[in-house]
Order: C-alpha cells, then sequence, then structure tokens
C-alpha cells in the first residue's frame, strides 16, 4: 500500500516542476521578442536620424531692390511755353502766349510713400498778345517767378505730386499812347509728375495755372485803364539732387 503522505508530495513536486519549466520557457520568449523589438526600435530611430541630416534644398535670397530716395536738395532748369488772356477795361479780353526758360531750385523730405517739399523758380518769359482797344493794346509777362510747396506720393521712381503757392512777375501793358509795368504778386496752383533717372537726377512735366492780378495804367488809354493777366504753363525740367 502507498503511504498518502509520499503521493501528496510527488503530486506537489511534479505541479511545481511543472510550473517551473513552463515559467522559464515564458521568460525566454518575452526576452527574445523584447530584444527583437528594441533592435527594430534602434535601427528605425538610425534611419529617421540619417534622414533628418540631410542638406535642406537651397533657396537663394531674394535680390534686394533699393527704392528711389526723394529726400534731399536739388538744384535744376526748366522751360516751356505759356498761354492765356489778358484784359483792359472797356476792351474784350484777348490771347497771350509765348515761352519761358529759368533756374529752379528746391527741397524734399519723404515719409513713407509720400514726399513734401518747397520749390522755387525764376523764369525769364516772353508771354504777350494784343488786342482792338482805343489805342491798340498789348500785355506782354516779362519774368515769372514762384514759390511753391509740393506735396507728391512716390511710386519707386515715380512721383506724381500738387503744388500750389505764390506767384510774381513783372507783366507790362502797352498801346499807342504810352506803355507801362508793374511786378505783382499773385497766386498758382498745379500738378505734374517727376521720374528718377538716376540717384542724383530726375526729370518733371508739370502744369501751372498763374494768376497775376491786376494794375492801372494811367499812360495806356483814356481814361486809365486796368490791366490784368492769366496764364497757363506746360514745362519740363530737369533736377540734380544732392
Amino acid at each position: 500500500m502507498r503511504d498518502p503522505g509520499l503521493l501528496t508530495r510527488m503530486d506537489t513536486f511534479g505541479a511545481y516542476g511543472a510550473l517551473s519549466i513552463f515559467t522559464e520557457d515564458e521568460i525566454m520568449k518575452r526576452v527574445l521578442l523584447t530584444s527583437v523589438g528594441l533592435a527594430a526600435l534602434a535601427a528605425f530611430t538610425s534611419v529617421a536620424s540619417a534622414a533628418d541630416l540631410r542638406p535642406m534644398p537651397y533657396a537663394a535670397p531674394a535680390p534686394y531692390v533699393a527704392y528711389y530716395n526723394w529726400t534731399g536738395f536739388y538744384v535744376g532748369i526748366n522751360g516751356g511755353g505759356g498761354w492765356g488772356s489778358s484784359s483792359w477795361t472797356g476792351a474784350n479780353s484777348f490771347n497771350t502766349s509765348g515761352g519761358l526758360i529759368g533756374g529752379t531750385v528746391g527741397y524734399m523730405r519723404q515719409f513713407g510713400p509720400v514726399v513734401a517739399g518747397i520749390e522755387a523758380d525764376l523764369d525769364w518769359a516772353n508771354i504777350q498778345g494784343g488786342g482792338l482797344c482805343t489805342f491798340a493794346c498789348q500785355t506782354t509777362t516779362n519774368w515769372l517767378g514762384t514759390a511753391r510747396g509740393r506735396v507728391g506720393y512716390a511710386f519707386d521712381r515715380w512721383m506724381p505730386y500738387v503744388t500750389g503757392g505764390l506767384a510774381f512777375g513783372n507783366f507790362e501793358a502797352q498801346s499807342n499812347l504810352g506803355k507801362s509795368d508793374t511786378t505783382n504778386v499773385g497766386w498758382t496752383i498745379g500738378a505734374g509728375v517727376e521720374y528718377g533717372l538716376a540717384p542724383n537726377v530726375s526729370v518733371k512735366g508739370e502744369y501751372l495755372y498763374v494768376d497775376l492780378g491786376n494794375f492801372n495804367c494811367s499812360t495806356c488809354n483814356l481814361p486809365a485803364t486796368t490791366v490784368d493777366a492769366h496764364t497757363n504753363i506746360m514745362r519740363a525740367g530737369l533736377n540734380v539732387h544732392f
């Protein structure tokens, strides 16, 4: 007869041995799988790092374009033509026309695209015309100057602008009885456009309306007559900037 205590010990040992063998096998599988996973992860990380180290495509920077600078002093020349009208008391108005040429000086300062400044010019002129009066009549503008403000908006080298201010000049009234002249101060208003040819050279075209008022000519007619002059100016100019 078997000893019951012996059987119990054998059964317990058999179960424990089987458990021990199963546990070690499972551990070996887990170690193997973990090793394979770590190796794969290391290989993927290495490939990704190598990809990250590849040089990025080189993009050349956009070329720098310097905008035209309108700030500074300038001097220049201008010339063009004028047309307008003159009237004498008691007579119909008549047309005047002619040319003018002279010099310009000014200063501009740029605030972003806005350009503001002052400009003065003085021109020799020969703008004249005549009409039918009692003793014939003729009006002549001998010289003309302006002192104006200018405000423009720059599109790089292009700058359209408006301008206005004082006008001053000498105009003469003459008839068969005699002649007289005066230097009057009036006003002017106009607009133009200027273009930068080079960093220190620009050209412009502008229109001005000039009103020099009137004066009383006591030697031109009987009785004394009032003479006025109104002129439209179209001219071009070239400026050198400093």
